[in-house]
């Protein structure tokens, strides 16, 4: 089977490192007041990436925790993609500039979708889209607005921008350690050419060798895991070589 990228998730709120339950930012658990010192403890850990997001940015609609992710990228040397509040090719280009790797467009690619096929022509390989659903349906700003749109529609319509992947979360699952949404996210997967990287609810080992299951054939190329890590149930050692080649 294909190995699978397993990337650690580094939510920023307020200049620490917390982890959501379904999306509310009431509901925040934090896990460090040093996000930079955690970036190094994955990766020293062994992790190859590093998933960042900026929530706050997520929900004013730009950068907030600028800093926090300037320390994160001096930090480390492992590559870094990172979303939140990333809306126009001024905030694409300073941040690919600055060092991440690839940026995540998510409720741009829902409400400015030239965007995306402009970033992608510009930075070639650097532009992930990020998909965040409810009940199959896209959510945006930050998971606070629902939208008509069908998950699967979005992806299939940005097909021909070059998006190096998607990231598909399940805003019901995401923080709770219920497991992965497989069914949509394999479904996702088998209607698009693009990459797609699980999000949203990976509590264990077996939810891992569950997904490397189901994605043999697939174009599933990665899974984020958040609270699991943090919270020890899953040891970073037994992940990787549970989803390496």
């Amino acid at each position: 089977m294909t190995a699978l990228t397993l990337y650690p998730a580094i939510d920023l709120k307020d200049g620490q490192c917390v982890r959501l339950r379904r999306g509310a930012m009431a509901d925040a658990t934090v896990y460090s007041d040093n996000p930079a010192a955690q970036a190094r403890t994955w990766q020293d850990s062994g992790f190859g990436w590093l998933h960042v997001v900026d929530l706050n940015g997520a929900f004013a609609g730009r950068p907030v925790n600028g800093a926090a992710v300037a320390a994160i990228l001096a930090a480390v040397t492992v590559p870094v993609q990172l979303g939140g509040g990333i809306r126009d090719m001024v905030g694409i280009e300073s941040w690919l500039a600055a060092g991440v790797r690839r940026v995540i467009l998510g409720s741009a690619a829902v409400k400015n979708p030239t965007l995306v096929r402009d970033a992608c022509r510009a930075f070639p390989g650097r532009i992930v889209v990020g998909i965040d659903a409810r009940d199959g349906n896209v959510a945006t700003e930050g998971w606070a607005e629902a939208s008509s749109i069908v998950a699967r529609d979005l992806a299939l319509s940005l097909e021909d921008a070059g998006v190096a992947a998607i990231v598909y979360t399940d805003i019901g699952r995401d923080g709770m350690l219920s497991g992965l949404n497989l069914e949509q996210t394999v479904a996702l997967a088998a209607a698009v050419a693009t990459p797609v990287i699980a999000s949203g609810g990976v509590g264990s080992l077996q939810d891992l060798a569950d997904l490397r299951a189901a994605a043999a054939g697939t174009r599933i190329e990665g899974v984020i895991v958040g609270r699991a890590l943090y919270d020890g149930r899953i040891d970073p050692a037994a992940a990787l070589a549970l989803l390496s080649g």
